[in-house]
């Protein structure tokens, strides 16, 4: 089955009791590919998110649909649909660790597997896995979540998502509130469980650093639509147009562009990694 995720002339108003954003997005056109590690980015209040909830039906369409896979959200949507929609969608919200309610770690993970048909055996068996994966140790099943440090509960709500074993992962600012070395860490495990489990995944960020570490593809929000889907570097090759968007380039592109400009030597390529520079710096004897 194909898992990409299809946006065809989506426009959507985003509605909180008497509070009305209309159209949060408008007219959309986008194809996220199978397999794809996709990185959203944009200033606030572009779309990011709320292309991301147009994922999973937590946000409809008013005009145009969206394809998950084979399924089609559109403004008609029935509560069957939505329901198949989101078991193949696992979506994470931003600070994911408020949505804990449980009185244990072990029973807020087993939640969505059992809600979407597993049996209560098989849902407790996956929440080990899935802990002894993301290497707490397995004492904390039996804990109350909200007695847990503030990376360790992040890490617990992720786990109810990855529990369900979505084909399609959708993630808002996955790293935001966390240390440095907490967010690489993130970072590692969510691209790394996307590449063994062949996921298609989007992530919004606001760091340039985690897409050109991490994103094979880029779309760019601006005023609820798409101005740009592409490479990363494709995208971190115009410094110009990235100022208009308001972006950031990447430390490694940043320090690429003072070394060209004092050497007045420009490298063979746009350089995302510290690596990527060293390398390209070489191959021009400037290193």
């Amino acid at each position: 089955m194909v898992m990409q995720v299809t946006w065809e002339q989506v426009t959507a108003d985003y509605q909180v009791g008497p509070i009305r954003s209309p159209e949060i997005l408008k007219s959309v056109t986008a194809t996220v590919k199978e397999g794809a590690f996709t990185a959203v980015v944009g200033q606030t209040g572009s779309g990011k998110s709320s292309l991301l909830k147009s994922t999973n039906g937590l946000l409809l369409p008013i005009h145009g649909r969206v394809g998950i896979g084979d399924l089609e959200l559109t403004p008609e949507n029935n509560k069957k649909l939505l329901k198949a929609v989101r078991r193949k969608v696992g979506m994470v919200f931003q600070f994911p660790e408020s949505q804990l309610f449980a009185e244990t770690v072990e029973k807020d993970i087993m939640f969505a597997p059992m809600n979407f048909g597993s049996t209560e055996a098989e849902a407790r068996r996956n929440a080990q896995e899935i802990i002894q994966r993301l290497q707490l140790d397995a004492s904390v099943l039996q804990k109350s979540p909200f007695s847990l440090s503030g990376g360790q509960k992040r890490y617990v709500a992720i786990a109810g998502i990855l529990a369900m074993d979505p084909v399609i992962l959708v993630l808002d600012e996955p790293g935001a509130g966390l240390d440095p070395k907490g967010k690489r860490e993130m970072m590692k495990l969510i691209h790394n469980w996307h590449t063994e489990r062949g996921l298609t995944t989007l992530f919004v960020t606001h760091d340039m650093d985690d897409v050109a570490l991490y994103a094979d593809q880029v779309i760019v929000m601006e005023a609820g639509g798409v101005v740009y889907h592409g490479t990363p570097a494709e995208l971190f090759t115009d410094a110009v147009q990235l100022r208009e968007w308001e972006l950031e380039l990447p430390k490694a592109r940043r320090l690429q562009l003072k070394i060209e400009q004092a050497s007045d030597i420009k490298l063979s390529r746009t350089c995302l990694t510290l690596d990527e520079l060293t390398d390209a710096l070489i191959e021009a004897g400037l290193a």
